[in-house]
């Protein structure tokens, strides 16, 4: 697990009837480095790095989470070369995240990248410290900032925003997945872009089924964490115990969905996951901070009716009674669900309008195109 799996494009030369096997060195190299090897985070590696070996010889360096997919190995493509991390951890340590970094200057010197790419606040943190920026071609996505995290102290967060200010000041350009998150960006620094977050819609197929008004299944995907609000869905299943409720997921704050009328999955895969998100006919996204969430675009392809909360990357793709719906509080949601039940809308047209949007601007074509442009300035 700790080694590196080297299997990056090789060129075949026959001499006397044998195999001769030479590396092709001439094609570029680009260096990913994430922590949060899991959840959206992991499915945007996973898409990212997929699409850009045909052009680049691609290396994740990634540290293992606990919702980490056992077969990540089969994710990706067998170009690609694996490491994972021995140092790089979530938590704050002051002994292992040294080791990170000279874990990560490391594999720069050793691998010699002509990009490379961050990911998440520690990855960001970390190896913009450990980096040259000025000497290599280095990016930094959030994939939403550390200090919107609203289970830390106000002290943590404000130290977690100092440190973001700072290495804004590196010659590293951040990517937000956003224009939420590229709003907060500029208010660190200027070297900042944006590139909305998309999926890949290949093996994707919507269900195009009507929505059950009488006894609809009401879905979330995602962790059970302080993050994605597992309160306040609770809540809103307490105040429906006839409808059906899911969480396709788990985590550490799942006894906070006590209602009796909520099914907690457990961990799945992600093509079982999204099965059972498909089954759904409302989704619903009650998160205190995102960047932009990949289930609230899976749920938009699949043809969802979507309420979300009004926050950063949910209020950038959600525009209420149009494609979705955005809420302030749990009376809004409980008020919207009533009102999608009564029919008081068309919800068969909100949910083409979702579809078409995912199509158009929110899917890996589009994004990994512009990270490809990115990449090759």
């Amino acid at each position: 697990m700790n080694g590196i799996r080297d299997v990056r494009p090789v060129i075949d030369v026959r001499n006397m009837g044998k195999k001769v096997i030479v590396k092709d060195n001439s094609r570029k190299k680009l260096l990913h480095i994430v922590e949060a090897f899991g959840g959206g985070i992991y499915t945007f590696i996973v898409s990212l790095a997929n699409a850009t070996c045909e052009e680049y010889d691609v290396t994740v360096l990634f540290a293992i989470r606990p919702q980490t997919p056992e077969n990540y190995k089969d994710d990706f493509d067998s170009r690609i070369t694996l490491i994972e991390s021995k140092y790089l951890k979530r938590s704050i340590d002051p002994i292992k995240d040294v080791a990170a970094l000279f874990e990560i200057r490391k594999y720069v010197k050793k691998i010699k990248p002509d990009v490379i790419h961050l990911h998440s606040s520690k990855a960001g943190i970390l190896g913009r410290v450990g980096i040259n920026c000025q000497k290599n071609k280095v990016f930094y996505t959030p994939h939403g900032y550390s200090f919107l995290k609203e289970d830390d102290s106000k002290l943590k967060r404000e130290i977690y925003w100092d440190v973001e200010k700072v290495g804004a000041w590196t010659n590293c350009k951040t990517v937000a997945v956003s224009e939420g998150e590229y709003d907060v960006a500029r208010l660190l620094g200027r070297n900042c872009t944006y590139i909305n977050n998309g999926i890949s819609i290949n093996n994707l197929t919507p269900s195009y089924k009507p929505i059950d008004h009488k006894n609809p299944l009401i879905a979330t995907l995602g962790r059970i964490s302080f993050q994605k609000n597992p309160k306040v869905f609770n809540q809103i299943a307490e105040a429906f115990p006839a409808l059906r409720f899911m969480w396709i997921g788990d985590g550490e704050l799942r006894e906070e969905l006590k209602s009796g009328n909520i099914e907690i999955t457990g961990w799945k895969e992600h093509f079982a996951a999204l099965k059972l998100l498909n089954e759904c006919d409302i989704f619903i996204l009650p998160s205190l901070w995102e960047g932009l969430p990949i289930s609230l675009l899976e749920a938009m392809y699949m043809g969802k009716i979507c309420i979300v909360s009004n926050i950063i990357g949910n209020k950038d793709v959600i525009k209420t009674a149009a494609n979705g719906f955005v809420a302030n509080k749990t009376e809004d949601y409980i008020r919207i669900i009533k009102d999608i039940t009564g029919g008081d809308y068309d919800v068969a047209e909100i949910a083409k309008i979702a579809h078409e949007e995912v199509l158009n601007e929110y899917n890996t074509d589009v994004m990994i195109r512009k990270y490809m442009d990115l990449y090759r300035v």
